[in-house]
């Protein structure tokens, strides 16, 4: 049965919905928008796909979104209702550019105030810059003398941000309450969060855990090349190596190149960043446990954790990467996705 301490609220409309079958609530740092679902009895007024909705634990807010499906049905012993959606960020992932044009010397907050004009629902003046985020003009010769960003209609307003914001060593991501953010994950500080399997059992709170480790897309070097100005191809005599990262847990040579077709505040911080997102990709701790708070705190993505794991030898802080709270047959648990410390940009 669900603790009192951990309630959760489905706010639809103005109304509140708090007693579930099931449910799922994502929180993903890496992931283009994150998702929800819902099972319950209906709730006696309509829900119809694109109401929009917020989602509560505890008190807090922990996703403000839209509903995409609702499903409903009835059976001999009962009727059903099962609503579906994402996060604010979804309305960028299905929104495509629409317009094809060339944009010359433009900074990541001028393309988004453009991109993000006809977007609904979302609080454009509170969006955050992190450091980096303004444009670099390349130098004559190698590289390319001016900034430009390609648009193209097919693009999605999300792939398109989220690309250049990379490009400036920023990853591009919605906050509980809504609110975009261009920035850098969380690196460093006190964990906010524990979690403990010891041999005898003492104190232990993780439920199952599951670890992979995977070099396929991992490289010994990571090189980002330019284009000589004026050039159409990739020749040996017609490129100049702007940077280049190692990853020296790669037992063996195996090297990875990347080329630098628009702006970036540095070759060398996104040279660092593919390096941390292919490390990132190739480990994996994922640790369930009961409820969804610690300490009086909801759990959450973008904070550290620190993990005392006398089976996997762990006793050190991991990066909460995602974080779902889920109820269903096993119970009310959250599980937290945690990276391998250090991989994410500084």
């Amino acid at each position: 049965m669900k603790a009192d301490k951990d309630a959760v609220v489905l706010e639809v409309a103005g109304k509140r919905i708090a007693d579930f079958y099931r449910y799922r609530i994502e929180s993903d740092l890496f992931k283009a928008a994150d998702d929800f679902s819902f099972d319950f009895e209906p709730p006696g007024f309509a829900i119809d796909p694109g109401a929009r909705c917020r989602v509560f634990v505890n008190g807090v807010l922990e996703l403000n979104g839209i509903i995409d499906r609702v499903r409903d049905g009835y059976g001999p012993d009962r009727t059903h209702l099962s609503v579906a959606g994402r996060d604010l960020m979804g309305l960028l992932v299905d929104s495509h550019v629409g317009i094809g044009q060339t944009d010359e010397n433009i900074d990541l907050r001028a393309l988004a105030k453009d991109l993000l004009k006809n977007v609904p629902y979302i609080n454009r003046k509170a969006i955050i810059y992190g450091k980096g985020h303004k444009a670099r003009v390349a130098e004559q010769g190698w590289g390319f003398e001016s900034t430009k960003v390609q648009r193209d209609p097919d693009h999605t307003i999300f792939d398109l941000l989220s690309r250049h914001a990379q490009e400036r060593g920023l990853l591009f991501w919605c906050q509980a309450d809504g609110t975009f953010v261009f920035g850098h994950p969380v690196r460093t500080g006190k964990p906010l969060f524990r979690v403990v399997n010891r041999m005898d059992g003492h104190g232990n709170n993780i439920l199952s855990s599951d670890r992979t480790r995977d070099i396929a897309g991992r490289f010994s070097k990571i090189t980002v090349i330019g284009q000589q100005q004026g050039e159409d191809s990739f020749a040996s005599d017609e490129v100049n190596v702007q940077a280049v990262a190692i990853d020296p847990d790669i037992p063996f040579y195996k090297p990875y190149c990347t080329c630098m077709h628009s702006d970036m505040a540095s070759p060398g911080e996104y040279a660092g960043l593919v390096l941390n997102q292919q490390r990132f990709d190739g480990f994996t701790l994922e640790v369930e446990v009961a409820g969804h708070s610690q300490g009086g705190q909801n759990f959450q993505a973008n904070t550290l954790c620190r993990v005392d794991d006398e089976y996997y030898g762990y006793a050190q802080a991991f990066f909460v990467a995602a974080r779902t709270f889920e109820l269903g047959r096993q119970g009310l648990v959250t599980r937290l996705r945690l990276s391998e410390p250090g991989v994410v940009p500084s």
